[in-house]
């Protein structure tokens, strides 16, 4: 089965040539790969392309919309030719091999997969342990009240199936993206499950995770998610 892996990149020049390597050195499986570049200030496009002709698979695909983490990976969703998709970090924090993992919960009949660093086997290496445990709390919270089927909400390393990504209007703005599109997926009644994974926090360049910036974006998604869940109980 031939998946899409998304890379959204915003001045990654750092990491990128690595992340590409990696990803062609570890993942076996048919696939397309495909670097957003997101408004990158760096020579992040150019390194993409001067791998192209080494890796036919790859390609390089410009965010034309606002600058913005949401907008790179839709923007990778809309390219993407396979019926399967995964959005892979461009700084190396995702464990590559955990992709395998995904696509056979896939084949099982799953509609979304997160990779879940909460769960037995997963870890979070580095990194701030202020963002470990507000995802963390945000994770296990959403899944022990709402039984949304994965313990890391919020991380970006998911698989879907592009129908997942068609069904849903998209509204988010920056890193939030993660935790809206498997909440709105879950509430429309797709199956989701979960795999350990590990992440590592970036050893070269800059995170453009801004934490303080996004606590009230991720609340609103928590409060209606709770408030979906009130009204379907109502319904009921």
């Amino acid at each position: 089965m031939k998946i899409s892996i998304i890379v959204p990149a915003h001045n990654e020049q750092d990491n990128i040539i690595e992340v590409i390597n990696k990803i062609e050195e570890v993942i076996s499986l048919e696939h397309e790969l495909i670097v957003v570049d997101d408004h990158s200030e760096d020579n992040t496009a150019q390194l993409v392309k001067n791998l192209t002709q080494k890796y036919p698979q790859l390609r390089l695909v410009d965010n034309s919309a606002d600058k913005g983490f949401a907008n790179a990976v839709k923007t990778g969703f809309s390219a993407a030719q396979s019926e399967i998709v995964v959005a892979v970090m461009g700084d190396l924090c995702d464990d590559l091999s955990t992709i395998r993992q995904m696509l056979k919960k896939i084949d099982q009949g799953f509609d979304v997969v997160s990779g879940s660093r909460y769960i037995k086997d997963g870890a979070r290496i580095g990194g701030s342990r202020l963002k470990g445990f507000l995802s963390s709390s945000a994770g296990w919270s959403l899944y022990y009240l709402l039984g949304v089927p994965t313990h890391d909400i919020a991380n970006a390393f998911k698989m879907y199936r592009k129908k997942v990504i068609d069904s849903i209007k998209i509204e988010s703005k920056g890193f939030e993206i993660s935790m809206e599109i498997p909440l709105k997926a879950y509430y429309l009644g797709f199956k989701i499950t979960e795999v350990p994974t590990v992440w590592q926090e970036r050893k070269k360049g800059k995170s453009n995770f801004k934490m303080f910036q996004l606590i009230p974006v991720y609340a609103k998604l928590y409060i209606w998610a709770i408030f979906k869940r009130i009204m379907k109980m109502i319904e009921r």
